[in-house]
């Protein structure tokens, strides 16, 4: 059985969607996560919100390892990831789609590891590819088929939050190639890495970032520009669950395999 998962960010915290999935509660040595899960296509589903149905977690309070921990414990091999950004390319508007191809972690106080104690070692994987080309690959051709418009590709800056960025910063993350600026890809990407999951992130533009914007950034101007999104969005999700990707493409599943392979 095919065994994927979505990662729900703002505005698609809860998703009408699912409403026959059972909703659940997993321990990990992390702390608990809440999932959603049920069955489509053949395919087991597990719905994962970041910030809580509610939006009650700030991206820097998020508990990643928990998050991806759980995922892997429930067998998932395919995640779909989705996050609301601005924009730092005047190329990329508001309301398109972006699979990011690569990132710039700008966070501070997060901790981006599973390796970080006697017992369990030190690895350093690699991050050559911070996104699962195989599913990058996959979302642009649905997305296409689709019709809906989107870049192939980006390069997301990750910064801690909770604020949103000061202009200043804005133009040193454009001129260090950063397209897309949000606060919650990492160090949920490179976990998933260590987890040897395939991961794909799929962002949201919802604004064009600070200085860029004529306007003064709020949190409830993002939630409105994704509402008008969530239709596109949806549709993506719809098309994930059914259609699967090619069985090969990548080495995600072979991460660690130099130091052994991921062990729960």
């Amino acid at each position: 059985m095919r065994k994927l998962a979505i990662i729900g960010g703002t505005g698609v915290e809860d998703p009408q969607k699912f409403p026959d999935f059972e909703s659940r509660t997993i321990v990990t040595p992390y702390g608990e996560a809440a999932y959603k899960i049920g069955e489509r296509n053949g395919a087991q589903v597990v719905f994962l919100s970041r910030h809580g149905t509610a939006h009650s977690v700030a991206p820097h309070k998020v508990n990643y390892r928990a998050n991806i921990w759980a995922l892997k414990k429930l067998g998932t091999e395919e995640v779909l990831a989705t996050t609301a950004v601005g924009s730092l390319n005047r190329a990329i508007t508001a309301g398109q789609l972006v699979i990011c191809s690569d990132v710039l972690d700008f966070t501070k106080s997060r901790c981006s590891t599973f390796y970080d104690s006697p017992e369990r070692g030190v690895v350093h994987v690699d991050f050559t590819s911070p996104y699962c080309p195989r599913l990058r690959a996959h979302l642009h051709k649905l997305l296409t088929k689709l019709g809906i418009e989107h870049s192939a590709s980006g390069v997301y800056v990750c910064t801690e939050g909770p604020r949103f960025e000061s202009p200043a910063e804005i133009k040193m993350f454009a001129k260090l190639g950063g397209d897309v600026v949000g606060m919650t890809n990492m160090p949920e990407a490179v976990l998933a890495r260590e987890a040897e999951l395939c991961y794909v992130n799929c962002s949201i533009v919802t604004n064009m970032a600070a200085g860029i914007s004529p306007t003064p950034l709020s949190h409830s101007e993002v939630v409105a520009a994704m509402s008008e999104s969530i239709e596109k969005t949806g549709r993506l999700i719809d098309a994930f669950i059914e259609e699967a990707p090619p069985a090969e493409g990548c080495s995600c599943a072979s991460a660690l395999a130099e130091f052994g392979g991921f062990k729960l």
